[in-house]
């Protein structure tokens, strides 16, 4: 019986010992806790875009100048008995135009690789056909004649109406940015081109000689030009992105275009108290265009 005491713990103990062997020796499994994983940006690594929309423009036409001179030679029965001209400078003054306009664009960008930053490119065209008006400019002429009775006068050259016009705008502008979750923002500077329509209606060349205000170039002429210019724009933007594929663009962009000058000529004739007066009428007219614009637009990203 004694035996038998002894022998129970010791049988306990060893299978003790056993359980413990095979638990060591057996694989332990641990529930591994879900890890956080950081959501993915909607914006692609690269796309190209096409989008359309509107903008709200201010335009202003800057640096206006306009020179006028007329040179005429002066007959009394077929011979040359003078020969004249005079010239002078005016600033006319036309207001700023605002108004809403139809916009597209288009571009790509691209983001440095392992970064969020980015860089692209964008075209945008803006027809904007706005357009302002200074009636009845006075040019102040100062001039001289020639002939047996030699001297100075003074005159003004009058136009009826003096009308400058943008009708396009292109903006070419390279950009750098920064991406996140759903949008970017970007910023960018490039050259622009703008097309300016100018029309000088109804200008007539006068003179006061001996006190008596005459119309040396007769008939009314009319002068138009429908030049291009270059010039520079600055933008600023940002994007929201519905989808992958689709975003909301708005941006505010300032632009300038270079000072331009385009030249004018007509010849006339006309004939008071039995002298004809015949010449040319010339001069050169000149200023620039400067926009600001903000701009919505839903592009399509490829």
């Amino acid at each position: 019986m004694r035996s038998i005491a002894f022998a129970l713990p010791a049988a306990a103990l060893m299978s003790a010992g056993a359980v413990d062997q095979v638990q060591a020796q057996t694989p332990q499994y641990v529930k591994a806790l879900p890890v956080a994983t950081a959501p993915l940006s909607m914006v692609p690594r690269t796309a190209y875009f096409l989008g359309l929309g509107g903008s709200f423009n201010s335009t202003n036409f800057t640096n206006q100048n306009i020179f006028a001179q007329g040179v005429s030679d002066i007959f009394l029965n077929g011979t040359q008995v003078a020969f004249g001209s005079a010239g002078g400078p005016a600033d006319p003054s036309l207001n700023s135009k605002n108004g809403l306009s139809p916009t597209i664009q288009a571009g790509f960008f691209q983001h440095f690789t392992g970064t969020d930053w980015l860089w692209g490119a964008k075209v945008s065209y803006t027809y904007l056909h706005a357009g302002s008006t200074d009636s009845n400019v006075v040019v102040p002429q100062v001039g001289s004649f020639t002939s047996a009775n030699s001297d100075t006068f003074t005159g003004n050259v009058v136009i009826r109406s003096y009308q400058v016009s943008l009708e396009h705008q292109l903006n070419f502008i390279p950009f750098i940015g920064h991406s996140f979750d759903r949008s970017m923002v970007y910023f960018g500077v490039g050259p622009a081109l703008f097309q300016t329509r100018s029309k000088l209606n109804g200008v007539i060349g006068f003179a006061a000689i001996n006190n008596t205000h005459v119309n040396i170039t007769g008939t009314p002429s009319n002068f138009s030009s429908s030049p291009w210019m270059i010039g520079g724009a600055a933008t600023i933007g940002g994007t929201y992105f519905l989808s992958p594929s689709w975003f909301l663009d708005c941006s505010y962009t300032f632009a300038m275009s270079e000072s331009r000058t385009t030249s004018f000529s007509a010849p006339f004739a006309s004939a008071t108290d039995g002298y004809t007066d015949t010449g040319i009428l010339s001069g050169n007219y000149s200023g620039r265009v400067v926009t600001q614009s903000v701009a919505i637009s839903i592009n399509k990203a490829f």
